[in-house]
Order: structure tokens, then C-alpha cells, then sequence
């Protein structure tokens, strides 16, 4: 049973890497490129969307790590899936700190409504999103190294 968690546990976390890797480096870059309003209703729409269910993906993943570690607690690995728990409450921390105040803000604006500086406001975004990125990368590439 505790390998099918662990399994499951990673596969999780790796598709929410995937998700969050995907919004940094592809979509947020074609949103970007795209003429006049439509990369900001874009950005806008994805952050309503994705706001609404990578809440529930971060603590489900969390709980899941937890979970592990828990049953785990014996087992070889288990510092690496406490250590990828702990990155993952960061990533936690930084999302409910940093990125979802912009979030808020930006999933409302519309081209008529929007701050003059909403630029500025979503490059700040994006670096905050590179941070966590990276680290939720790293909670994953621990709880790899915690299977083996």
C-alpha cells in the first residue's frame, strides 16, 4: 500500500510541476506575444481558472507528502520526503505571499479597467512564479530520489 501512495504522491506532484512549469515558460510566453488585448484577457482568464483549482492541487499534494512521510517514517527516503514537504509548505507560503495578491488583482482586469502599470505587475508575477517553479521542481526531483 505504501507504494502505491508514494506512486501515486509523485505522479501528483509531477503533474503539478508540469502544469506550473508549462504556465512559466509557454503559455505565459505565447500570452504574451499575442496582439494588442488578448494576451491580457488571456492572462486574466488563467488566472481565474487556474487560481480556482491549484489551491486545492498545492494542499492536496501536500497532505499526500504528509501522508508519506507519516507512513513512511521507517522507511529509506523518509528525510527526502519530510525535506520535499517542507519545500512544498514554502511553496505554500510564497503562493498565499506573493503570487495570489496579483493573481486577485489581475483576474479581474478587463482592457477598460486595468492599472496603468499592469505590465509591471504581471513580469513581477511571473518572477515570484519562477521562484516557486523551482522550488516545487525540487520537492519533485526529492521525492524521485525518495522511490529509488
Amino acid at each position: 500500500m505504501l507504494n502505491a501512495l508514494e506512486v501515486f504522491t509523485t505522479v501528483a506532484v509531477g503533474l503539478m510541476v508540469g502544469v506550473e512549469f508549462s504556465v512559466a515558460f509557454v503559455i505565459n510566453r505565447i500570452l504574451d506575444a499575442l496582439p494588442e488585448d488578448s494576451g491580457q484577457l488571456g492572462r486574466a482568464h488563467g488566472g481565474r481558472m487556474l487560481g480556482a483549482v491549484m489551491p486545492v492541487w498545492y494542499i492536496g499534494s501536500l497532505v499526500l507528502v504528509g501522508i508519506w512521510a507519516v507512513a513512511g517514517w521507517h522507511h529509506q527516503g523518509a528525510g527526502l520526503v519530510v525535506a520535499a514537504g517542507a519545500l512544498l509548505i514554502l511553496s505554500v507560503i510564497m503562493s498565499l505571499l506573493l503570487l495570489v495578491p496579483i493573481n486577485n488583482q489581475g483576474k479581474t482586469w478587463t482592457p477598460d479597467n486595468r492599472p496603468a502599470d499592469w505590465k509591471e505587475q504581471m513580469n513581477r508575477w511571473d518572477r515570484f512564479h519562477y521562484v516557486r517553479v523551482a522550488v516545487i521542481v525540487a520537492a519533485f526531483a526529492l521525492l524521485v530520489a525518495a522511490l529509488t
